[in-house]
């Protein structure tokens, strides 16, 4: 919805869908579903890149899709445990690739893979301060999303559910407080995200994109996937624009009645 744009990090964007890039049976389908999301931003897991014997080509094969639709890589430093090694590999992904854009992932449990917010907030003051531009997933609590604004962070990539896990949107109550009481921010669901309705449902709550991987790489279609959800979100944010009806514990007739008879068909 190019009419409809927003920014950050200098960037003004028309797409509300960011992209990751782990997990597609080849490359070529992995550019053909970059092109049939829209997305302006894709995300590259540099940890796990590096680990494939210096990335085989995978890097320059995103790049160069990325080059035909304008759009901008975002490294990510997932598969990292602590502040110090996140910083690090940022330093390095923003040497690689001449960009002060980090997706920045501290994790703190291995089963659910949920952000470490002590170490987050550590890592995120750290960046901030050498002059990155933070894109922090975090978990949708209040207090630690305010403290990462606080640290100079120019967003928040609150979870949806575990990443990878697809269950979609677990705690709306808690998204919803984040909407309301940080209305200037702009607010990106990062993970758990596993059909184009979970991700419709975030725009309608007011959220300002969604960013997922897992639910088009391992989709049977991931062409076919990555265009239902482009579709999803900008149905998702149309209605928030338009206004979603207020949800009721009872019954509301759509008909009003005035307690008179009608008769259909009958003669004026």
């Amino acid at each position: 919805m190019s009419h409809d744009p927003w920014h950050v990090g200098g960037a003004t964007l028309a797409s509300r869908f960011l992209l990751g890039t782990a997990g597609y049976p080849s490359p070529q389908v992995l550019r053909d579903a970059i092109a049939a999301s829209g997305t302006q931003v894709v995300t590259v897991g540099l940890k796990r890149t590096l680990a494939a014997a210096g990335d085989n080509g995978f890097v320059a094969i995103v790049r160069e899709a990325l080059r035909e639709r304008g759009a901008r890589l975002l490294p990510n430093t997932a598969g990292c445990r602590s502040a110090r090694e996140a910083v690090q590999l940022a330093r390095l992904a923003r040497e690689l690739y001449d960009t002060p854009w980090i997706k920045l992932e501290v994790v703190g449990d291995e089963h659910t893979l949920q952000p470490d917010p002590f170490e987050l907030l550590a890592a995120a003051t750290e960046l901030v301060r050498e002059g990155f531009v933070v894109f922090p997933y975090c978990t949708d609590d209040l207090v630690s999303c305010r403290r990462l604004l606080d640290a100079g962070c120019p967003l928040l990539m609150p979870w949806g559910a575990p990443i990878g896990s697809g269950q979609g949107l677990l705690n709306p109550f808690a998204l919803r407080t984040l909407r309301e009481r940080l209305p200037d921010t702009t607010l990106v669901i990062d993970a758990g995200i596993g059909a184009p309705s979970h991700a419709a449902q975030a725009l309608e709550l007011g959220f300002d994109a969604v960013l997922l991987n897992s639910a088009v790489a391992q989709a049977r279609d991931p062409v076919g996937m990555a265009h239902a959800f482009r579709l999803a979100i900008e149905s998702g944010r149309a209605a928030w624009h338009a206004g979603v009806m207020a949800k009721q514990d009872f019954a509301v007739a759509s008909t009003p009645v005035g307690g008179e008879p009608v008769l259909l068909g009958a003669a004026s």
